[in-house]
């Protein structure tokens, strides 16, 4: 639990305190919260995945060589790896957030200083120019590079995703997906039956990961035909 609640500080935190925001801000945090909660109750089943596994032999050197050979693809350093990827789309977009905002502070400290100079030739100057912008609000009606700029990373968080969803349905859930198997390895040329214990816990944890990463597809895909019809084709 420790190390949920570590994780979830920094993105709980980067999420409220912000001095620029845009649409949908919010629900992109609010799924990498979620995707990290899920993910540290579905790595539970995988912790003692070594412990799980047995054969019918008492040569440690065959079942740890039937266990190679049957978990021949990554699983939790996978998962953990499309969660990164996942956090890097997001803070994509933060980023290009920061620059607007930093570009705004310079136009702004270029107007003040304009303003300075009107002021000081006896000409006045509306109290709304000189005013520094307190917290932006990135408007998608305006700069259609910034729409296309955040259609780039909502895509990129689609690709993502759908490489996660293959990776646990393509990878991950045939090895536990099945009951007994029989093993031959190099090392010990005898055959061997073998079996993965906890199987429909493993399964439900794929499930589970799977069907965050759906919703996110969906969301994602459902954000990007709002903003090219409303945003870019203005209907």
């Amino acid at each position: 639990m420790a190390a949920i609640v570590t994780g979830l500080i920094p993105i709980l935190r980067t999420a409220v305190d912000t001095t620029t925001t845009y649409k949908c801000r919010s629900l992109w945090f609010g799924f990498l919260c979620m995707r990290l909660v899920v993910l540290f109750v579905a790595e539970m089943p995988w912790f003692k995945l070594d412990a799980d596994f047995s054969c019918n032999t008492t040569q440690d050197l065959c079942t740890r060589g039937c266990f190679n050979q049957h978990f021949d693809k990554p699983v939790m350093v996978a998962w953990n790896f499309f969660f990164i990827l996942l956090v890097m789309s997001v803070l994509l977009m933060e980023l290009f957030a920061s620059h607007l905002r930093s570009a705004a502070q310079k136009r702004s400290s270029r107007q003040r200083n304009t303003t300075g100079e009107l002021e000081a030739q006896g000409k006045s100057v509306s109290v709304g120019e000189s005013e520094p912008p307190g917290k932006m609000v990135i408007d998608l009606h305006k700069d259609s590079g910034t729409v296309g700029f955040y259609l780039l990373s909502t895509v990129l968080r689609i690709m993502v995703e759908v490489w996660f969803v293959y990776v646990l349905l393509s990878w991950n859930l045939p090895k536990v997906d099945e009951g007994p198997f029989k093993c031959k390895s190099a090392i010990c040329p005898e055959i061997h039956i073998c079996l993965v214990r906890a199987a429909p816990e493993k399964r439900m944890s794929i499930y589970a990961l799977a069907s965050v990463s759906g919703l996110v597809i969906v969301t994602s895909v459902l954000f990007c035909l709002y903003s090219i019809f409303h945003y870019l084709c203005k209907f």
